[in-house]
């Protein structure tokens, strides 16, 4: 009887960005480097969400384009691990949540629901980078896109939740597209385009100093 294992239905993971820039030559720095990372994706979503303009109950920021930046750059569990601290430094009161307010109180905005989306998506555009898709505009741009889908199915749920039982708004279809998702396609559109040409300029750069080695 062969013993040969039968081939996996799914590609294996890849190395991502930081992998390749980063090799740390123990388990100790190996540590290190993850919580560096980590904490550095908390730097760029927050520097990218004071990039806001409030045209109604939920901003319009470059938070989305940081997620997918940092999913993409640091891969699935660490992208995703990048949001959560983002998430739990914001409600403990650090001002990196578009605008001045931050704090436990801000799970009452409308717009939490979004903080709690960039996680997901974060995960899913690492996701997308560990299968190499970030290093072609074309993939990188489906995967990006579809990533930035994933906080507006929690984001716009939860903002209609807050406007009904907080605010007090009425709440219809209309009301809800017009507040939390038309307004947004453009700049989402945009900001996947953005990072599915950086990205792959990256590796670019990337692979070409590894052959001038």
């Amino acid at each position: 009887m062969s013993s040969l294992a039968a081939p996996s239905s799914s590609p294996s993971p890849r190395r991502v960005l930081v992998d390749v820039l980063s090799r740390p030559s123990s388990r100790a720095r190996a540590l290190a480097t993850d919580a560096a990372l980590v904490a550095a994706g908390v730097a760029v979503v927050a520097l990218l969400a004071k990039v806001s303009f409030f045209i109604g109950p939920v901003p319009i920021t470059g938070q989305t384009l940081g997620v997918i930046l940092v999913g993409a750059a640091l891969g699935s569990a660490r992208g995703a691990a990048s949001l959560t601290s983002y998430m739990l430094l914001g409600l403990a009161g650090l001002p990196i949540f578009a605008g001045p307010i931050a704090g436990p109180a801000y799970v009452l905005s409308p717009s939490f629901g979004f903080i709690l989306g960039f996680i997901p998506a974060a995960f899913l555009a690492g996701w997308f980078a560990e299968r190499a898709w970030d290093r072609r505009p074309v993939l990188a741009f489906v995967g990006f896109v579809t990533a930035s889908i994933v906080p507006f199915l929690v984001g716009v749920p939860y903002m209609a939740l807050i406007l009904a039982t907080v605010v007090g708004s009425e709440i219809t279809f209309g009301s809800v597209m017009a507040a939390g998702v038309l307004p947004f396609i453009p700049g989402g559109i945009l900001k996947a385009a953005v990072a599915a040409l950086l990205i792959p300029l990256v590796w670019r750069g990337v692979h070409a100093l590894d052959t001038r080695r």
